[in-house]
């Protein structure tokens, strides 16, 4: 089981979409301030509007906010761009393709998390990784006949 690589897809489909519903969660509250000075930073990130030319004013919040959603969404079209993939019975070239695509995708992701968050999403993109190289590794080795 654990060599057949539509073991491994499935795995990584799991993990994206775990990890977007996970990730998505802290959406759902509001930052709380262990003191004083974090008060002052909340409340400095949450109120005050940076003027960013051609009309544009937000605060960090709201960069914060946008940049954050972008990481389900990118959980989110992969974990269903494999398991769209799957339904279809790819072949074999088109998943080692996209399989590439997405170890560099979640490798990069990976290794940002590592150097610029906390544990539960370094834990995760590892595991979204990993399963993506498992999926890799385990792949048949396939002669291609060139007929002609």
């Amino acid at each position: 089981m654990l060599k057949k690589h539509t073991f491994w897809i499935k795995a990584a489909i799991a993990l994206q979409f775990l990890t977007a519903a996970f990730h998505s969660l802290s959406f759902l509250g509001k930052p709380v301030a262990g003191n004083e000075t974090e008060r002052q930073l909340i409340d400095l990130m949450t109120t005050y509007q940076m003027d960013m030319g051609n009309g544009f004013t937000a605060t960090m919040h709201d960069l914060y906010t946008s940049m954050s959603a972008c990481f389900p969404l990118l959980l989110l079209f992969g974990g269903v761009l494999n398991w769209f993939m799957l339904r279809q019975k790819a072949e074999l070239h088109i998943w080692k393709g996209l399989i590439h695509i997405e170890l560099v995708i979640f490798g990069v992701c990976f290794l940002v998390m590592a150097f610029l968050t906390f544990l539960p999403p370094i834990v995760c993109t590892a595991l979204i990784f990993s399963s993506l190289m498992m999926a890799r590794v385990t792949f048949p080795l396939k002669k291609h006949i060139v007929t002609g």
